[in-house]
């Protein structure tokens, strides 16, 4: 196991908000949480998701809500700790190992937080391999692991267990209680063993964000241009293809609060054929990516909109008239591309009529 420097926060902050595809919560927030985590109570290990043992317990974790709202609802930083507490309490056992249940913004560093605190390690992988806006969107999900119970809390100590058999129905009453909380709350649940954990979770994705925040700050700081260093480095790993959608300037952003997500849409003027403009439709994360009748790409394929001139990830609640930015697509690993996954958050998930096609085919 590798210790989680304050160096990787640093890394892993633009990594998972790259990944967050928009959403996952604001990054910078969750990194000043994740560096005084580790100050007060230590390093925390990083555990390769083949090293993780058969009987060890693990959970999953991170926050729910519209991304928007955590920009002006502070977190006191004790929520996840309760959440944890609560869910021990239900299930009878003590967990041996944090997992994020996506990686993203904020939510790649809330199990950083809770780990620190309760002196555990974090498994280097997750349940999305990217972000998603539903608690039934995870491959755990997909490949078999209940999502309940589902421990919620909210910052003013308040906290609430879900139980039902189903998870789109967790996912619908974990949100309502959330709205009731102010619409953002830190959430525990994805309970699992280490042999089950291995088979469901995608690989590497703490790792992966931290590379991502690395390359780009390496190739920054050697006058490399950041983009191509990252199409680069996507190459080498398990996510196989990166490449740019478009580049142009942002004309137009429509967005609002509805059922607990933040959802609209961005149009893009592009700098090549600035008649055509191309569209992407947002719920909490960028889902798809659209010229006219043509599809860009679409979910579960990343669409990452990076300021034009440092590459560097804006989250949906950051989109702005004006901004110059360039459109990134990433293809998602195999286990995110099976016809099981396809059904729990492909497009027709999302009430998209478009079929996936993979980048790159």
């Amino acid at each position: 196991m590798s210790h989680i420097t304050n160096q990787d926060i640093e890394d892993l902050s633009v990594g998972a908000a790259l990944l967050g595809t928009g959403g996952g919560g604001d990054p910078y927030i969750g990194k000043l949480m994740a560096h005084a985590a580790i100050e007060r109570y230590g390093p925390v290990d990083l555990l390769p998701l083949d090293r993780v043992g058969d009987g060890m317990n693990l959970v999953a974790c991170g926050a729910m809500g519209a991304p928007t709202i955590l920009i002006e609802k502070m977190p006191s930083g004790d929520e996840i700790g309760l959440a944890l507490r609560a869910y021990e309490q239900r299930v009878g056992k003590t967990m041996d190992a944090i997992i994020p249940f996506e990686a993203g913004g904020v939510n790649s560093m809330v199990p950083i937080i809770l780990a620190a605190e309760r002196r555990l390690p974090v498994v280097d992988g997750d349940g999305m391999g990217r972000a998603f806006p539903q608690l039934e969107m995870e491959t755990f999900n997909v490949y078999g692991v209940p999502a309940c119970p589902v421990a919620v809390a909210d910052e003013q100590g308040n906290t609430v267990i879900v139980e039902t058999a189903d998870a789109a129905k967790a996912e619908f009453i974990a949100r309502g209680v959330t709205i009731r909380m102010g619409g953002q709350s830190y959430i525990v649940n994805y309970g699992m063993d280490g042999a089950t954990a291995r088979r469901v979770s995608v690989p590497g994705t703490m790792s992966l964000a931290i590379g991502i925040g690395r390359t780009m700050r390496e190739a920054t700081a050697g006058r490399r241009d950041p983009l191509r260093a990252l199409i680069d480095f996507f190459a080498t790993t398990h996510y196989e293809t990166a490449q740019v959608l478009t580049s142009g300037k942002i004309v137009d952003v429509s967005r609002r609060e509805r059922n607990g997500w933040s959802v609209g849409v961005v149009t893009i003027e592009p700098f090549d054929h600035p008649e055509r403009p191309v569209t992407i439709q947002i719920q909490n994360e960028n889902l798809i990516a659209e010229q006219g009748e043509r599809v860009l790409a679409v979910v579960p394929d990343l669409i990452c909109v990076l300021e034009l001139d440092t590459a560097m990830p804006i989250t949906t609640e950051r989109l702005r008239y004006g901004q110059r930015v360039n459109v990134l697509g990433v293809k998602v690993p195999p286990i995110m591309r099976t016809p099981e996954a396809l059904a729990v958050f492909g497009p027709a998930a999302f009430g998209l009529k478009s079929a996936y096609t993979p980048l790159g085919g």
